[in-house]
């Protein structure tokens, strides 16, 4: 890969945090790196007016001077805690990437809205979080911060989990391929980055016969599904095969939701690669995307890939995974 990658690396000194920097190692991120690490202290800060002579000192202590004095400690121990996270990371990612150009920044804010607002401003590539919950009942909810990020972030995230496989290497990545466009670019940027040696590709198409019902009502159906899929396939192969990588691919039927996570569980993979969007057209009116559903469910990293110029286009809402 010629271009700089730009990754935003959530780090908060969690234990989630750390699996995060362990993930990076099997991301198949390029030597040629730009990251920022962001630390963000969950404080509050008032704000009495919109100024460019705003002064929050002054604004807590107009609560009252006790009151005040005690939140600006608190402020202080808080950024103060930000800041040993941030360089903790930052000095563990000069070990891991030698190459990487590393940066921090650290501010006080809600930290999903901090992690976007600087996504906007900067315009990364990619953002690593990771999940906070590892518990079974803790796997049917995302978390806040993971999930406002996810739905909000105009680029790819990643959610960091730990990997299911003991042994070191190689690395096992899953990729869900449906013949949509969001598909496509998931294989593309598989095949764009630098995977560590004898890295296993594999590609996972399922067929929702509920959805194919469906689909022959509203827009005619495939003639040969299997066949349609197969070829798709085919050239998914072709390209991650040129890239150097090990790949298998397998078509089952199901519902993606369970399918693509059982498939992770069984390969032991460590990572599941998806578009943005839903599986098909139909898709997007149906109760919850399949990208947030694996995004929530699965044991291990999760990357929801969105087009790397989407960017550089102006928000307008909440972006749809």
């Amino acid at each position: 890969m010629n271009k700089i990658m730009k990754l935003l690396i959530a780090y908060d000194g969690s234990s989630s945090a750390d699996t995060t920097l362990d993930d990076l190692l099997r991301a198949g991120l390029p030597a040629q790196t730009e990251a920022i690490v962001i630390s963000v202290a969950d404080i509050f800060m008032p704000r009495v007016a919109a100024s460019e002579t705003y002064d929050a000192k002054a604004a807590m202590l107009s609560y009252g001077s006790s009151a005040g004095q005690r939140r600006l400690e608190q402020v202080a121990l808080a950024l103060a805690d930000a800041n040993r996270w941030a360089t903790n990371a930052s000095e563990r990612l000069h070990r891991q990437f030698p190459n990487w150009d590393v940066q921090t920044e650290v501010c006080g804010h809600s930290p999903a809205w901090a992690i976007i607002e600087k996504a906007d401003q900067w315009k990364p590539d990619l953002i690593v979080l990771g999940s906070h919950n590892r518990s079974a009942l803790g796997r049917l909810f995302l978390g806040s911060i993971s999930q406002t990020v996810l739905t909000e972030a105009r680029c790819s995230v990643r959610i960091a989990r730990s990997r299911l496989a003991k042994d070191p290497f190689p690395a096992q990545i899953l990729i869900g391929v449906d013949g949509s466009p969001s598909a496509a670019l998931a294989v593309a940027e598989v095949a764009s980055r630098a995977w560590p040696p004898d890295t296993k590709a594999h590609l996972v198409a399922v067929l929702d016969r509920a959805m194919s019902t469906a689909l022959d009502w509203a827009e005619g159906g495939f003639e040969d599904e299997r066949t349609w899929i197969g070829n798709i396939l085919a050239t998914a192969t072709a390209k991650l095969q040129a890239c150097g990588l090990s790949v298998s691919a397998i078509v089952k039927e199901g519902d993606p939701k369970e399918v693509l996570i059982e498939e992770a569980e069984r390969l032991r993979a460590d990572c599941i690669l998806l578009g943005a969007r839903g599986l098909r057209r139909l898709e997007r009116f149906l109760l919850g995307s399949v990208s947030t559903a694996i995004a929530t469910r699965a044991q291990c990293s999760v990357e929801i890939v969105r087009p790397r110029d989407q960017a550089e286009t102006t928000r307008t809402g909440s972006a749809k995974t």
